[in-house]
């Protein structure tokens, strides 16, 4: 106070005339000021007590401070109010530096810019008039941000700003003992903006934010180091709460501290099962989950095992589980309690099981016609001189054997085009000028010397009188469509009944056929199964009826190539019927009219 008071009589007294003013009305104004200093100063030491004691507030919370991040967010704001106030600016802000962007870039907590300003508001450290304050670590005065270089690099006056004081936010490690700096680090910079009533920032100005300043870069680093741990965790925790997968952790006491979204549906919970810090035994009813718990916590080891589950929704579905346990440890390397993760595994076991009857299933299919193949060739060289089986006799052997070899091939086909299917290349297909109403006739006359057809089955076939005769399609491929459709009809009507073919326009480019039986049906809980690969209905009836599982998967592949659809309606016990779509035109890809279809699998 004495040096301002010298300072004020020695340089500034002198040189201010007042008309009309007594040195005795200086004087007073002189002990005005000298009180408006004096309160400025209990200003600063109360804000700066107060910012120490946040500051060890929020160091000793740790990251119990979590929960206080509003108030902390809003004792920031409080503070640059109050700094802005005593430096006398409108505007108050603070950058902090990012490492990995190598920017500074304005917090969210200020004074006088909205949101969309502050999300704009960046610099490089190695630019402008911010990046120059960070980078000397010298507290600097911006005069004039219309004409300043560095202020028209960082485009400061886009966000109304006239002129500024800055200084570098920097903190520090200090020795407890012999309160020692041990190292200082720079991390942002303190901004003050567009001093009051038209005015510039002074030296005076500097020195007051400079000690402003020192305590509040504390406080803000701190506050800043919490939002982005909170930040990360809330991050982690919607990323835990999204996956597919349950998740439960449970701690040394048993008690279940993390339950995703997942897990809760797994074991049919809420939210509000959880309150109360329960124990993983108060709220996990099954016994093999428990055990999982109980040996990882007990043995601090990690398990693995399957697991099955009632679905809570519907409790006959019951669904697979892999559980896997880890060890969770703190730091130090010490045991704090368990994770374990339920994976759901029910279709990948439901596939291996039925890959396992697909396989067993082949293995039949292709025995069959083996077996016969190699019967008549044996019964042949057994009779090389023709003493047992005559010219006509031989021809019928050979004939068996031909419609064998046939057999075996399309099977292989099959097996092969599903292969291409199922690793996305698609059918092959060479589309042409096919006859539709020929290929209809052809198959009904094929069909009616199948195998599965009895005599108490009729396999008739209508086709509209608008249908075209010709479509532009793969003509191999289309008929053997119509042969896995009408062969599934009748070999699934074991006891009979008519088999229709009906052919009609769906509109004036598409074609839709629809193939119906008086068969077995399927189930309502089946349908949406019916056209993925190796899938057969499991019952009483469908077990006496050979096949491998993957006649109307490739039918969905061929429909596909030909940008077709193909549905179904059905009811267990009277039968089902099969529709699919045909365009009339199909767009080339090459001269000669080959294309890869890439029909979309199951």
């Amino acid at each position: 106070m004495a040096v301002f008071r010298g300072f004020f009589q020695e340089r500034i007294l002198p040189e201010m005339t007042y008309e009309g003013d007594s040195v005795e009305s200086l004087r007073e104004r002189l002990t005005q000021l000298e009180s408006e200093v004096k309160r400025k100063d209990e200003q600063i030491t109360r804000l700066e007590k107060a910012n120490r004691d946040l500051s060890q507030k929020v160091q000793e919370s740790g990251t119990q401070a979590t929960g206080e991040i509003s108030e902390i967010q809003e004792t920031v704001k409080r503070l640059l109010t109050r700094i802005a106030m005593i430096v006398q600016g409108s505007k108050c802000l603070f950058m902090t530096y990012d490492e990995n962007t190598q920017e500074l870039t304005a917090d969210s907590n200020a004074l006088g810019f909205d949101d969309i300003d502050l999300s704009k508001f960046r610099v490089r450290a190695d630019a402008g008039y911010s990046g120059e304050v960070f980078r000397t670590n010298e507290p600097t005065i911006l005069y004039d941000a219309e004409t300043d270089d560095r202020a028209m690099t960082e485009g400061l006056v886009q966000y109304g700003i006239r002129n500024a004081v800055s200084v570098p936010l920097i903190i520090e490690k200090r020795d407890e003992e012999t309160n020692k700096v041990l190292e200082r680090k720079t991390i942002g910079v303190l901004h003050v903006f567009n001093k009051r009533f038209g005015g510039i920032f002074v030296d005076e100005d500097i020195q007051l934010l400079v000690r402003l300043a020192r305590n509040a870069a504390a406080v803000i680093n701190t506050a800043h180091f919490i939002e982005v741990v909170v930040r990360e965790r809330d991050e982690a925790v919607d990323t835990i709460q999204s996956l597919t997968m349950g998740l439960i952790m449970v701690n040394k006491n048993e008690r279940i501290t993390q339950m995703n979204n997942s897990a809760l549906r797994i074991f049919g919970l809420t939210k509000e099962d959880l309150l109360g810090g329960k124990t993983y035994t108060e709220v996990i009813k099954d016994e093999n989950v428990r055990s999982i718990f109980q040996q990882a916590l007990e043995e601090d080891s990690e398990v693995v095992k399957d697991i099955s589950l009632p679905d809570p929704s519907t409790p006959d579905q019951i669904h697979t589980f892999q559980v896997q346990s880890a060890t969770v440890r703190n730091e130090a390397g010490e045991t704090i309690g368990t994770a374990a993760i339920l994976n759901d595994i029910t279709e990948i076991k439901n596939v291996d099981k039925l890959r396992s009857a697909f396989v067993s299933t082949v293995s039949h299919e292709l025995r069959t016609p083996l077996t016969s193949i190699k019967g008549f060739v044996a019964t042949l060289l057994g009779d090389p001189d023709e003493e047992f089986y005559d010219k006509g006799m031989r021809h019928e052997f050979y004939t068996i054997i031909n419609d064998e070899c046939d057999r075996l091939k399309r099977l292989i086909d099959d097996l092969l085009n599903v292969a291409r299917l199922d690793a996305g290349k698609g059918i092959e297909m060479n589309f042409g000028e096919a006859n539709l109403h020929k290929i209809v006739e052809k198959v009904v006359v094929i069909e009616n010397g199948s195998t599965y057809k009895k005599s108490n089955h009729t396999i008739s076939a209508e086709i509209a009188p608008n249908v075209p005769e010709h479509i532009k399609a793969d003509g191999d491929k289309v008929e053997q469509i119509f042969h896995n459709l009408v062969g599934n009809a009748l070999k699934y009507s074991p006891n009979g009944g008519e088999v229709k073919i009906g052919v009609s326009m769906m509109s004036d480019e598409l074609i839709q056929v629809a193939i119906s039986d008086q068969g077995m049906g399927i189930p309502a809980d089946q349908l949406s199964k019916m056209f993925q690969r190796f899938h057969r209905v499991d019952n009483r009836d469908t077990r006496t009826v050979g096949g491998t599982g993957i006649g109307l998967h490739l039918t969905k592949g061929l429909v596909e190539g030909h940008h077709g659809r193909i549905w179904l309606d059905s009811e267990y016990g009277k039968g089902s019927t099969f529709y699919f779509t045909l365009p009339i035109t199909q767009e080339e890809d090459s001269d000669d009219g080959s294309k890869l279809a890439k029909a979309v699998s199951g």
